[in-house]
């Protein structure tokens, strides 16, 4: 459910982010893919600093998709490196800001490196409060409602639970992102108009809000635009 803002109407809780752009912004600047990257670091920051400014509570980014693999092995190598990078030098701002990081997918398949940075950056600021960041990384929708139900099917085989007693909760509970409300907004930069294979179960009702804005240049303006935007809207859930 989202929460009453005195100045911007209804905030909701939990905001959903598709970064994209990244490559599309250093192309048009004549800049490197990895200096896009980069600047798409920093708005990923600015963002979170906003969001907690507006009262959000926990933010979830599409950082790494399974489908990123196909990518050029240069590119993904960078990518690794970046996140590892990333997790290192973030960290003590995290903490002074209070920001909880949670990493959502299966991030098995990293290089060892950045594997240990994303741990250490989880296990450091597991006892924070404010906003949550959640980094969603070697992520698939697709692949966690597999990985769900089969957890769900081996605990049934197991007579753990009774097939008949099987729900939603049952669902949302074996989810990378469990314990965590779903997304109330759902953003997507760089103009296009597609989910991507994000959240697809937590998504259900969620708002959708798209812009051309690409991400390296997404801030706090947009932002609001977006927060503006999802107040003016009446959700019905369904009814």
């Amino acid at each position: 459910m989202a929460v009453l803002s005195p100045a911007l109407g209804f905030v909701p809780r939990h905001v959903a982010v598709i970064m994209d752009g990244n490559r599309r912004w250093a192309r048009a600047r004549g800049l490197s893919t990895e200096e896009g990257y980069r600047r798409g670091v920093d708005a990923l920051r600015g963002l979170v600093r906003t969001a907690a400014k507006r009262g959000v509570e926990v933010v979830t980014v599409y950082g790494f998709s399974t489908e990123n693999w196909r990518r050029e092995r240069s590119e993904v190598a960078f990518l690794m490196q970046l996140c590892a990078i990333a997790a290192k030098t973030e960290m003590f701002g995290l903490l002074r800001e209070n920001v909880r990081v949670r990493v959502v997918g299966d991030v098995s398949a990293f290089p060892a490196a950045t594997r240990a940075a994303l741990r250490r950056l989880e296990r450091t600021t597991a006892k924070n409060t404010g906003i949550a960041l959640h980094l969603a990384l070697n992520y698939s929708g697709r692949a966690e409602i597999v990985s769900a139900v089969r957890r769900i099917a081996s605990a049934a085989a197991a007579g753990e639970i009774a097939p008949e007693d099987i729900g939603e909760e049952t669902i949302g509970a074996h989810l990378f992102t469990h314990g965590v409300p779903d997304p109330d907004l759902l953003v997507r930069t760089g103009g296009e108009q597609r989910i991507s294979n994000f959240l697809l179960y937590q998504s259900a009702y969620a708002e959708f809000w798209t812009t051309p804005v690409l991400w390296p240049d997404f801030d706090e303006g947009c932002f609001d635009e977006a927060l503006e935007e999802f107040a003016r809207r009446q959700r019905r859930f369904g009814f």
